[in-house]
């Protein structure tokens, strides 16, 4: 089930996460802690860090780009926006909204 899938995915990498958190040298590593202590406080099921969400919005993507809603890829886009990692989604360059927007993106995309 993809629920079991996100889950374990996100238990999986923040345990590494936080793992390289106390083992590599990292400048913020304070300050990265402690947004995910803080984050913790918020919810009755953590101890001492959360570093996912934890809901899960899935929602069915065709493999097919040519046969993609705009809707579907509108909010593929606009996630770095509505968490505040970019302003505009064509700024965020590990996307494909680069490439919908007439720019070069990191990741080749091939368009249908």
């Amino acid at each position: 089930m993809l629920s079991d899938t996100i889950r374990d995915l996100k238990r999986h990498t923040a345990k590494h996460i936080l793992q390289s958190m106390h083992e590599e040298p990292e400048s913020r590593r304070e300050w990265i802690l402690f947004q995910f202590r803080h984050a913790a406080q918020q919810h009755v099921r953590n101890k001492e860090y959360q570093i996912w969400a934890h809901e899960n919005h899935a929602i069915e993507i065709s493999p097919y780009i040519k046969n993609m809603s705009g809707s579907k890829i509108d909010y593929i886009h606009n996630n770095p926006v509505e968490n505040g990692v970019v302003e505009h989604a064509e700024e965020y360059i590990y996307g494909s909204s680069r490439d919908y927007a007439g720019r070069k993106g990191l990741i080749k995309l091939v368009m249908w």
